[in-house]
């Protein structure tokens, strides 16, 4: 498997048709089947967050036009997810997505950019 080294740039731009968690409409005030988020982007290389955005509160569809960077050394894979930030316990999973260095570098050629998820 091809392995990336290098300077990395992540923009998160925003995330879209969100679905509400469990915990999320167990503690609805609005229970009228549709819940609000409080969501947020984790950014991960190989199981180590390089980059975490800021929280959006109640919104489905959040903005955030939020860049990360890190310095990568033989890296397998990037991974972004999306939380429900909880007021108490463990935020709430919501979302991910797992991009691969292998694949953004065989169709890449070095100035390329990748918009997708």
């Amino acid at each position: 498997a091809m392995k990336f080294s290098g300077y990395l740039k992540v923009r998160i731009g925003e995330a879209v048709g969100l679905q509400p968690t469990r915990w999320s409409l167990r503690h609805s005030l609005f229970r009228k089947g549709y819940q609000l988020l409080d969501p947020y982007v984790t950014v991960s290389v190989d199981q180590v967050r390089v980059g975490q955005t800021s929280t959006k509160q109640k919104t489905n569809k959040p903005t955030y036009n939020e860049e990360f960077s890190a310095t990568v050394t033989d890296g397998h894979q990037i991974e972004l997810s999306v939380f429900h930030d909880t007021p108490i316990g463990y935020d709430d999973f919501v979302a991910n997505c797992t991009l691969h260095f292998q694949d953004l570098l065989r169709s890449a050629a070095p100035s390329d950019t990748f918009e997708g998820w």
